[in-house]
């Protein structure tokens, strides 16, 4: 028998966590991006943006953007020229994203369904790989990180975006006291679904703090490992390189 992981604050089954995480964005799909509107009072554009910057996507470059669903890293890469595949266990993320892409007339992004732990993609693809606020919702980290090794090219960039701990003295607590009490509240009345972003706020809470992801992605092989943290590491950029 697997040991039991997190989801949220609740210890299950590696399976169920996984289960449950499809069944959580599958019922806040619709709603994703007024959400995220709502719960970061818009800064989550910011923070996208300049992580679009950080990577540097290149005309003709092919990047696997995991985790992607509705698509607002990937239409950032591809209008900079880059080839992009959007990935995502979750096909109803992806049914978003391909309806907002339409609207956009971005037609050459590709679409997958792909568990982050096992990708269904040839060895030494892509020359660069992002993931943003979607690691911490993988079941098996250590394997996702591996995986996204395995799929770059030599000299290949890994780039991930997500929620930490801010350091700043006061404004962590005041976040957490927010995230706890208010967003869950917010799901309920604008979602229709207080449970899903209870979990969410939980996954932020139980994902590792900055040093110690950074160091996650440096077992999984990558070399040149950094972060930068944003509001004093509420959200943070990582990044490591294929040598």
């Amino acid at each position: 028998m697997q040991d039991p992981v997190y989801f949220g604050d609740e210890q299950v089954a590696p399976e169920e966590k996984t289960q449950r995480v499809h069944g959580v964005f599958a019922s806040v799909a619709a709603r994703y991006d007024i959400m995220n509107d709502l719960m970061s009072g818009g800064m989550h554009r910011l923070w996208k943006d300049r992580f679009v910057a950080k990577v540097a996507p290149r005309k003709g470059e092919a990047i696997l953007d995991m985790a992607g669903g509705t698509g607002d890293i990937a239409f950032r890469m591809a209008k900079r020229g880059a080839e992009v595949t959007v990935a995502d266990i979750n096909e109803h993320m992806l049914d978003v994203g391909r309806e907002r892409a339409k609207k956009r007339g971005l037609d050459g992004l590709r679409w997958r369904v792909e568990n982050a732990e096992t990708l269904g993609l040839e060895d030494s693809t892509f020359d660069a790989y992002t993931i943003a606020f979607g690691i911490r919702n993988v079941t098996d980290i250590p394997a996702a990180l591996k995986e996204a090794h395995r799929v770059l090219k030599r000299g290949g960039r890994f780039y991930c975006l997500e929620f930490s701990t801010s350091e700043w003295p006061g404004f962590g607590n005041a976040y957490e006291a927010y995230a706890e009490h208010l967003i869950p509240r917010i799901g309920e009345i604008v979602a229709q679904d207080r449970d899903s972003y209870q979990y969410l706020v939980e996954s932020i809470r139980r994902f590792p703090r900055m040093a110690a992801f950074e160091s996650m992605i440096a077992d999984a092989g990558f070399a040149q490992t950094g972060h930068t943290p944003i509001l004093g590491g509420l959200v943070a950029i990582h990044w490591g390189w294929k040598l």
